[in-house]
């Protein structure tokens, strides 16, 4: 459909400048809800609290083993959520550049970074009754956030 626009040196249609703006406030808006669905980084989830009371009849050499189970876990967990971080970044891209409804693939964390907040927080409590009993078991790596 042909539309007759009194101002033709207008080329983005006959809203002009008023209809520009208007568009680019949508883009922000579209751009901050799919922001806001993007997974968050591994290093940025903090450990959920777990009392250390249930490592309380653990042996040092069996904290020594849970703490490898668990260290495992936590980084294979790292892996998957930083990944959703990427693809998220990369689904949010597209929806601002190229295809608004990519935005609908954004999809978030959170059973993965729930489970991951857990893992870090049995490291948690795994250090603490290491040192309650004197195991000397310490977790490699940065302190994660809120310990």
């Amino acid at each position: 459909m042909l539309v007759y626009c009194p101002r033709p040196q207008v080329a983005l249609g006959c809203g002009g400048l008023g209809e520009m703006i208007k568009m680019r406030k949508w883009g922000i808006v579209a751009l901050g809800v799919a922001l806001g669905g993007c997974a968050s980084a591994s290093s940025d989830i903090t450990p959920a609290y777990v009392s250390p009371v249930m490592y309380q009849a653990y042996t040092c050499q069996q904290l020594a083993q849970e703490a490898q189970a668990v260290s495992t876990r936590a980084a294979s967990l790292s892996g998957v959520q930083d990944s959703k971080r990427t693809n998220d970044g990369l689904a949010t891209a597209a929806a601002v550049v190229i295809f608004w409804p990519a935005a609908f693939f954004v999809g978030g964390d959170k059973q993965t970074a729930a489970e991951l907040a857990q893992m870090k927080g049995q490291m948690v409590a795994i250090e603490q009754e290491s040192n309650m009993k004197r195991c000397g078991i310490q977790f490699q790596g940065p302190r994660p956030p809120g310990t």
